[in-house]
Parts: structure tokens; C-alpha cells; sequence
């Protein structure tokens, strides 16, 4: 063995099942920070926002043709109005007939299809290493489209955001990249979904934030602006730079109407809470129906005819029943009627395991009911000074923050999709308070609820890796025993064997230069012994010194340990050979010990 050598973290041997995870690993880099893999996945990233910008097209375009054939009976393709229709009561069979296919392609294509795509997404990173099947890349867009396009009640951006997130995932498959990364393309895909329908790039980033990485860090964040861009600049292209509910400019509120949009974040917030229970009471009652899940979109979408039959605005989209209840032009009683007539249309829908999403449903009741409570308080409070305009933006944004707990995501996106600066304040103050109520009130959230039930936990609070800020001399045995590598394996024994101070399991071996060669434990020598081994402890040595630096993070170390599968490391000078001390497991518990108390123990 050349002793001289220095040890290189890159070029060491790593266990087998670690192998194809420590070729792209970045052991001694702050993983939080980027480097020239950042790069390669920026690009691809960038690649799949422009690819869905034609994806989200073709889907938008494949709803309107089947909205317009199943309901007027022409060939355009173009969004239409499911509501304008005159077929009287036949129109509750379009949305029955359109479940049928659903259920059929849920049945035999894949059953990733049904639901709103996002919990579905989480599962796939929390558990599967970010893969999803290739056939939802094509199968959610088609079940999507001829769920809404048959008058389901949903919005185009669930599974626009599923598909998204699909094909980042795919890409991530098909290339030789880490789990990792490939739940960034994950990510990326997603975002840009989003970003394609709505043009709301920051929105869509910060949802990738808090509800797909589960992380905020550089390496992750900025390929998903990249796709993000990507995706903007590509939607401007093709359709101009316009917000996408327009609105009549709010003025800047007075401090008062802050005090009006916390106590109309808590009502939302309480309304978040009951909406999501009910959702989940839907769920239920379908599974204990005696009857195979492959009808239960027919049966709900029963329940979608009748009520878009009485109420025909809670058809298709409805994107522009947004916009109407933002703008103040409808009335208090058609908004209480129509926000209460497409949740219960949607959470039946929904509920029984259809294709479909939640944000544009959600967004159309949080603003009826926002726009009802602001006409409340004009009328009983008029000296808070709350628009009932503004009032029905803080309900749109809140109920989603209370359903969903995006937060940020929530705020930024009113502000994106409407242009409407001076709600800012006022959004951040509901929002929050919507937050605060669903935390207190609800565990889970509308997207956590389902994968938790399966027994997966959705983490819900990003921090600071606490090993990233411990360095390895601190914690480490900075005195180690180190055995000459020429020392004869007997006399080594006992000599451990003879030795108080010498207590330990494992020794680094070193050279007369105190050069780390390797490491061996008291089993290896116990073992050789019994093998009749009368040779020196260098002739044991089978493989090169994994080593960590004094320097080195706690975080550095760990990985090292996982992907060498070892418990025990030297550590080393700057120089990366003379020993210094050895760091075990042990120590790295410790470390994590004193994190634990610290965050638990008040006043000590």
C-alpha cells in the first residue's frame, strides 16, 4: 500500500447497495450550497418548464374540445362554458358517462390517476425515491381532461401540476442522477405546471417549496426557478403578460382593515378545517360502499349532474366565477348559493375518487365566502374600511393556506394572479391567521391526510440541518490510540488487551509518519489470531482509509459512515493523513443528544 497517498473522499470503496447513490454524492461540500452538478440539473430543469408549457396547452385545449362537444356539440377548442348548454336534465348524464371513462382508465391504466395529483406526488418522494410510472405521464392529462371537460368541478391546474411533476420524475429515470436530484426535476415539473396555466412563477416555486422538496436550499431551489422561468417565459410568449383573474385596483387598506382581514383569516381558517374534515367524511363514506371503486366516480358524478343541472356554474373550471366574485359583480345570495353548490358538488366528486384537483375549486368557495363576509362587515362595520373586494382575495388565498398550510405559496399567488399590490399586508395577516386556526384545529392537511392514513409522515417544519454546524474536532476523541502499521497482530492484542487506556473497539493504523493507513477492531485481530496470523497489522489492511477531516462537519462525517457502511472514522489534519483523533457513532449520538435536550429543557 503507497502510504503517502492522501486519502480522497471521492475515491474511496463504498458498499455495494450505496454505490450508484455515492457516484453523484458531493461528500465534503456543503449540501446546501451548488456546484457543477447544480448546473446539469439547472438545464434539465429548464428543459422540462419548457416542455410543459406545450403540455399544459394540449391539456387546456383538450378540455375546452370536450366541453364544447359534450355540451354545445361543437368542435372548438378553445375553454368553454359547460353551463351554457340546452339540454335541460340530460345534462346530468355528461358528467356520469365522463366518470365511467375515468373510472375504466383508473381500473386498467393506473390508479395513480385518480385523486388531485399532489398527495400523490408527496407519497412518491417520501417513499419511492421520486419515481413515478410513465403511463401517468399520459394517462392524468386524458382522465383529467374528460373529467373536467364532462363538467366535473375541478380546475386545470391539479393535474397540470401531476403531469408536470410526472415528467420531471420520468427525466429523473431515464438519466443517471440521484434520488435527490431527481426529486428536484420532480419538483421543477410540478412548479412549472403551474406556472404554464396560471403565469405565477414565484408562487409556484414557493408551492414547491412547502408542499413537494420539503427543503429550502440553493442545490434544490434553483433548478425549480429555473423551470419556473422557463415555463413564464414561454406562457408570455404564447398568450401576452395579463393577470389571471383581472380585478378592479384595490386601494391601499387603512390599519383598521388589518384587523378585519385576521378576523376573516380565522373564520376562513375554521372554514378550512370543516371543508377538509368533510372531504375526508366523503372519502369514507365511498369506501364502505359495497361496491368496486371503479364506480365511484359514476355514482358521485351523479351528484355533479344535479347540482350543475340546478346550478350551472358549478360546472367545468370555473375560473370565471373567480374572477366575477373577485370583481364585486355578484350579488350576497348568488354568491352564498353558488360557493355552497360547488363545494358540495366538488367534495362528492373528489370523494369518490374521480381525476381532479383542489386549488380553483377551493380558490371559488375561500373567495364567495370571503366576498360574503367583507359585504357583512361593510354593512355592520363600515369604520374597519374592508373592501368586500379585498375581503373576497383574502378568502381566496386563505382558505388555501388553512387547507393546505402553503403559506407563502397562498400569499404570493393572489398577488401574481391578480397584480394586486396593496393587498399585500392584508393577505399575509389572513393567510396567517387561516394557518394558525388549521394548526391548532387539524393535524394532517387536505394534502397530507390521505398518504398519512397509509402510514407515510409528511414532514411539516424545515429547519437547519443541526450537524451541518458542528464541526468534527468538537466532538470527536481528539487523543486516539493509533497502532503501527509494522506492530506484529499477537503482540497488538495483548497489548490492547494489557492496556486501560486502550478501551475502544476500533484503532486507526498508521505509518512512522502518523499517516492514517486504514482502521481495524479488536475483532479483526482476534480473528487473525485465530487463524494462526502471525504477520503485521499492515497485511490486514484490505482496503483504503476512509477518513474524515477535523474540519469537517458532523454532516460530512454521517455521510461518510452511511456510504462506506462504517461505524467508526479517523480524523485527520487539513493535510488529509496524520491522525488527529477518531470519531465513532457514538460521539455523533452525543452530539444530537445535546440538540435534543436543548430543544426540549426550558431554563437550563
Amino acid at each position: 500500500m503507497n502510504a503517502s497517498r492522501r486519502p480522497e473522499h471521492s475515491a474511496l470503496p463504498v458498499s455495494p447497495s450505496l454505490e450508484p447513490l455515492a457516484r453523484t454524492a458531493h461528500i465534503g461540500n456543503d449540501p446546501g450550497g451548488v456546484n457543477r452538478r447544480s448546473v446539469y440539473v439547472l438545464m434539465l430543469a429548464g428543459l422540462i418548464g419548457l416542455a410543459a408549457v406545450p403540455i399544459a396547452e394540449v391539456l387546456m385545449a383538450l378540455i375546452g374540445l370536450i366541453t364544447h362537444l359534450c355540451f354545445q356539440g361543437r368542435w372548438v377548442w378553445s375553454l368553454g362554458n359547460p353551463g351554457d348548454n340546452h339540454l335541460g336534465a340530460l345534462v346530468i348524464a355528461i358528467p356520469v358517462l365522463g366518470s365511467v371513462v375515468v373510472g375504466l382508465m383508473a381500473r386498467y391504466g393506473s390508479p395513480a390517476i385518480r385523486g388531485h395529483g399532489i398527495p400523490e406526488a408527496m407519497e412518491q418522494i417520501l417513499t419511492n425515491r421520486s419515481r413515478i410510472p410513465a403511463r401517468v405521464l399520459w394517462l392524468k392529462p386524458i382522465s383529467a381532461a374528460i373529467s373536467i371537460g364532462t363538467g366535473g368541478p375541478f380546475g386545470a391546474e391539479g393535474p397540470i401540476i401531476a403531469t408536470g411533476g410526472a415528467l420531471g420524475s420520468l427525466v429523473g429515470q431515464w438519466l443517471h442522477i440521484t434520488p435527490d436530484e431527481r426529486k428536484t426535476l420532480l419538483g421543477a415539473g410540478a412548479a412549472a405546471g403551474m406556472t404554464a396555466v396560471f403565469g405565477t412563477p414565484v408562487s409556484a416555486v414557493l408551492l414547491a417549496v412547502e408542499l413537494l422538496l420539503f427543503e429550502f436550499r440553493p442545490g434544490s431551489l434553483l433548478p425549480v426557478i429555473g423551470a419556473c422561468a422557463a415555463a413564464a417565459a414561454g406562457r408570455i410568449a404564447l398568450h401576452g403578460n395579463q393577470p389571471f383573474f383581472a380585478m378592479p385596483a384595490l386601494a391601499w387598506p387603512h390599519a383598521t382593515a388589518l384587523l378585519g382581514s385576521a378576523v376573516l383569516g380565522v373564520v376562513i381558517g375554521l372554514a378550512a378545517v370543516i371543508i377538509t374534515r368533510g372531504l375526508y367524511a366523503v372519502e369514507d363514506a365511498f369506501d364502505r360502499l359495497p361496491l368496486h371503486w371503479m364506480w365511484w366516480p359514476a355514482l358521485g358524478a351523479v351528484a355533479v349532474g344535479v347540482i350543475g343541472w340546478w346550478q350551472p356554474r358549478t360546472l367545468g373550471v370555473g375560473y370565471a366565477n373567480i374572477t366575477d366574485a373577485l370583481a364585486g359583480t355578484l350579488a350576497t345570495r348568488a354568491l352564498l348559493v353558488l360557493g355552497a353548490a360547488k363545494l358540495v358538488s366538488w367534495a362528492i366528486a373528489l370523494g369518490s375518487g374521480t381525476s381532479g384537483g383542489t386549488l380553483a375549486p377551493l380558490m371559488t368557495i375561500g373567495a364567495c365566502l370571503g366576498a360574503v363576509l367583507g359585504h357583512a362587515v361593510a354593512a355592520s362595520m363600515p369604520w374597519l374600511g374592508l373592501d368586500p373586494r379585498l375581503a373576497a382575495l383574502i378568502g381566496m388565498a386563505a382558505i388555501f393556506a388553512g387547507a393546505s398550510r402553503a403559506l407563502f405559496a397562498s400569499v404570493v399567488f393572489a398577488l401574481e394572479a391578480t397584480w394586486q399590490m396593496p393587498a399585500l399586508l392584508a393577505l399575509m395577516v389572513g393567510c396567517a391567521s387561516a394557518y394558525l386556526v388549521s394548526g391548532l384545529l387539524m393535524r394532517e392537511t387536505i394534502m397530507t391526510e390521505k398518504i398519512a392514513r397509509r402510514g407515510v409522515r409528511v414532514p411539516n417544519a424545515y429547519q437547519a440541518d443541526p450537524f451541518l454546524q458542528e464541526r468534527v474536532a468538537a466532538h470527536a476523541t481528539m487523543q486516539a490510540v493509533g497502532l503501527q502499521a509494522q506492530r506484529l497482530v499477537g503482540d497488538t492484542l495483548a497489548w490492547l488487551d494489557s492496556e486501560p487506556e486502550a478501551c475502544h473497539q476500533g484503532y486507526p493504523v498508521v505509518d512512522a509518519r502518523g499517516s492514517v493507513l486504514g482502521v481495524l477492531t479488536r475483532k479483526d485481530l482476534q480473528r487473525a489470531v485465530a487463524q494462526g496470523g502471525a504477520g503485521t497489522l499492515q497485511a490486514l489492511l484490505h482496503r483504503a482509509p476512509v477518513v474524515v477531516r477535523a474540519d469537517d462537519t458532523l454532516h460530512d462525517a454521517l455521510n461518510l459512515m452511511v456510504l462506506h457502511d462504517i461505524g467508526r472514522l479517523p480524523v485527520v489534519d487539513d493535510d488529509g493523513a496524520t491522525l488527529r483523533g477518531m470519531l465513532t457513532r457514538s460521539d455523533v449520538l452525543g452530539a444530537w443528544r445535546r440538540r435534543a435536550i436543548d430543544a426540549t429543557c426550558l431554563g437550563h
